[in-house]
C-alpha cells in the first residue's frame, strides 16, 4: 500500500499500460481518475474525464475537473500514445502530425496543466511513457522514434525546471509490451518481425503491461524520492546490447 493518501491522474487509462497503472495504483491505495478519448471499464478508476490529449482546452478542463474531485494531484501518468510506420520519404504528413500530437504534444499539455497544482502544493510525481524507440532508432519508425525521443528530453527539461518546487519528473522506456497497440506485430504475415523483436530482448519474451505498471509504481512512490530526470528502461535487456550466439555465453 505504497500510495495510501495519494491521488493520481492517468491519461490513456482505458487500455494497455495506462489501464495497468490505474489498477495497480488503486490496489496500492491511490484514488485514480482516468483521462481517455473514451471512458473505459477499469476497476479502480474513480471517475473518467473524456478528452483528446492533442487539444489544450479539453485536456485543461479534464485536469481541472480531476483536481476539483480529488482536491489535489500527487501523481500524473502520461500513458496515452499511438504508433505508426513509415520512413522519412513515405510517412504521410497526417500520420506524422497524429503521432507527434498525441505522443509528444499530448504529454506536454497534460504536464502543463498539472504542474501549477504540483508547484503550489510543493510536491508531485510525473511519469511520462517514452519507449526504447526514443533511445534507439528502429527501421521505418520515424515519427514514433521522434515522438518518444522528444518525450525523454521534455522529461529531463521539466525535471530541471520544477525540481526546485518539489516536483519529480521521470519517464519509462518500455520494450515490446503485449498491449493493443502492439497487437499488429502478432498478426499473420508479421511473425518473423515479431520473432526478431522478441529475440532482441535478452529475457527472450515480450513484457506485460503489469510489469511496466510496477516500475511506474516505484517512480510514483516515496521509494523514488530522490529519483528525477531519469529514463528508466523496462525492456528485458533489449538496450543492454546484442547477443552473438543463441547457445549461451561464449567461453
Amino acid at each position: 500500500m505504497r500510495l495510501v493518501g495519494k491521488t493520481a491522474v492517468i491519461t490513456g487509462a482505458a487500455s494497455g499500460i495506462g489501464r495497468a497503472c490505474a489498477q495497480r495504483f488503486h490496489a496500492e491505495g491511490a484514488r485514480v481518475i482516468g483521462i481517455d478519448i473514451a471512458a473505459g471499464e477499469v476497476s479502480g478508476v474513480e471517475h473518467w474525464e473524456v478528452a483528446d490529449v492533442r487539444l489544450e482546452s479539453p485536456i485543461a478542463n479534464a485536469i481541472s475537473a480531476a483536481h476539483s474531485i480529488l482536491g489535489r494531484v500527487d501523481i500524473l501518468v502520461n500513458a496515452a500514445g499511438v504508433a505508426t510506420g513509415g520512413s522519412a520519404i513515405d510517412v504521410p504528413e497526417e500520420e506524422w502530425d497524429r503521432v507527434l500530437d498525441i505522443n509528444l504534444k499530448g504529454t506536454w499539455l497534460a504536464c502543463k496543466h498539472v504542474l501549477p497544482y504540483m508547484v503550489a502544493q510543493r510536491q508531485g510525481s510525473i511519469i511520462n511513457l517514452a519507449s526504447i524507440e526514443g533511445i534507439e532508432a528502429f527501421e521505418s519508425q520515424l515519427a514514433y522514434n521522434a515522438s518518444k525521443g522528444g518525450v525523454i528530453l521534455i522529461t529531463k527539461n521539466m525535471a530541471i525546471d520544477y525540481g526546485q518546487h518539489g516536483v519529480r519528473v521521470n519517464c519509462l522506456c518500455p520494450g515490446l509490451i503485449e498491449t493493443p497497440m502492439t497487437q499488429v506485430l502478432r498478426e499473420p504475415g508479421l511473425e518473423a518481425v515479431n520473432e526478431t523483436f522478441v529475440k532482441g530482448h535478452m529475457l527472450g519474451r515480450a513484457g506485460k503491461p503489469e510489469e511496466v505498471a510496477a516500475a511506474a509504481l516505484f517512480l510514483a512512490s516515496d521509494d523514488a524520492s530522490f529519483v528525477s530526470g531519469s529514463a528508466l528502461v523496462v525492456d528485458g535487456g533489449f538496450t543492454a546490447g546484442r547477443r552473438l550466439s543463441d547457445a549461451g555465453p561464449i567461453a
